[in-house]
């Protein structure tokens, strides 16, 4: 009877050590978390400016990134040196769904998937600018940079702030909002002082993706590169009737003039810093006012008032002695003909001693009868 229960209990025994030795199923291993990628603006956004902080960064590496525009197709791109961060190269368009694709993996060989779109607002109105300036022009030291917008622009700052000016010496400037003209907002650019001769002059009008205010927005980039020529100089004393030039800091012409009759002041010659805008070798004058048409030969215009320097020979006795003029410095025909060879855009004319001064009324070109703190505070900025 013991042996039979020793085996008994043996048996038992053998079975439990069993049980104990044989344990539960373990769980399967979670599976490596994937590589973090992060993509901006946010999946689904809409309405997004096309220059928004655009970009896909991860804390891997980027084993490929795109970003596809519909319509227009692939955008190109910059990735960073150590792979992790992908930038657009420009703004995008307006009116398009962007989607991400690509990879990024890590050392370990975990990989993501760049996913998500979004889509760019749709202007209801975009406004076009015009630089004044092009590449590769020579302008003289009175030049001003002018934008002319084909609208009012509500929302100045914004557009001031993507406004870059840059030049090859050091340059003291402003940007300052004119009034309304042609349809639309302008604004104009000066140095403090007349330019320095053989300054470069870099433009960058980074309009498209701007707000504008009011619903519209910037319609496209802008830029051009300049020199400012040489700097010449008209000195107009309307007392002296006499006009000289002056050639970086040299007198090259001291002539006999007439000027505007002071006496009426629809005709005086304005006192004041001109600027050189166009240059015709044939111009036809015409006047209601004072009845006359008349074809004027090597006409420079300094003012959109109807002041040119020009040749005149009808007032050829007057010149040197009197002022006769309807408002233009009349000079004799080769006088006038060395003049235009020498004129170019952006000289300044500067006419002293008349009864009237030169305003934002005489034209486009006002900018230097501004007085410098005046000038600044038209800035929106």
């Amino acid at each position: 009877m013991g042996r039979v229960l020793g085996g008994v209990l043996g048996a038992l025994l053998l079975v439990v050590l069993a049980a104990c030795g044989s344990g539960a199923p373990s769980a399967p291993a979670a599976p490596p978390p994937p590589v973090r990628v992060d993509v901006a603006p946010a999946a689904n956004a809409t309405d997004v400016a096309p220059r928004a902080g655009v970009a896909a960064t991860t804390e891997g590496t980027f084993t490929d990134v795109t970003l596809t525009a519909s319509p227009g197709g692939p955008v190109a791109g910059t990735l960073s040196p150590d792979r992790k961060r992908w930038t657009p190269a420009g703004p995008l368009a307006y009116g398009a769904t962007y989607t991400w694709g690509g990879t990024a993996t890590a050392p370990d060989g975990r990989s993501s998937p760049v996913t998500g779109s979004f889509t760019t607002v749709a202007p209801a109105e975009t406004v076009r600018a015009t630089l004044n300036i092009g590449d590769g022009r020579e302008v003289g030291v009175g030049a001003p940079i002018t934008l002319q917008f084909s609208a009012p622009v509500e929302d100045k700052a914004a557009v001031e702030r993507a406004l870059q000016v840059r030049t090859s010496v050091p340059t003291e400037g402003s940007w300052a909002w004119l009034p309304d003209q042609d349809g639309g907002s302008r604004v104009h650019w000066r140095p403090k002082e007349y330019w320095r001769s053989g300054t470069q002059v870099d433009v960058r009008a980074d309009l498209l993706g701007v707000p504008f205010g009011g619903g519209a927005w910037g319609r496209e980039d802008l830029t051009t590169s300049f020199r400012i020529g040489r700097a010449q100089i008209v000195r107009a004393d309307v007392n002296s009737f006499r006009m000289v030039v002056e050639r970086d800091g040299r007198q090259v012409m001291d002539v006999p003039a007439s000027y505007g009759l002071d006496s009426d002041p629809n005709r005086t010659t304005r006192s004041g810093i001109h600027v050189v805008s166009e240059k015709f070798t044939n111009k036809r004058m015409t006047s209601a006012q004072y009845g006359y048409d008349l074809v004027e030969r090597w006409a420079v215009r300094i003012s959109n008032n109807g002041e040119f320097i020009h040749a005149n020979p009808a007032s050829a006795g007057a010149q040197g002695s009197s002022n006769v003029t309807h408002g233009c410095i009349n000079l004799s025909e080769a006088d006038a003909k060395a003049y235009y060879d020498s004129a170019m855009y952006g000289d300044p004319v500067e006419v002293t001693g008349s009864g009237v001064d030169y305003s934002e009324r005489d034209g486009d070109i006002y900018d230097w009868a501004i007085p410098w703190t005046e000038w600044q505070g038209m800035s929106a900025l």
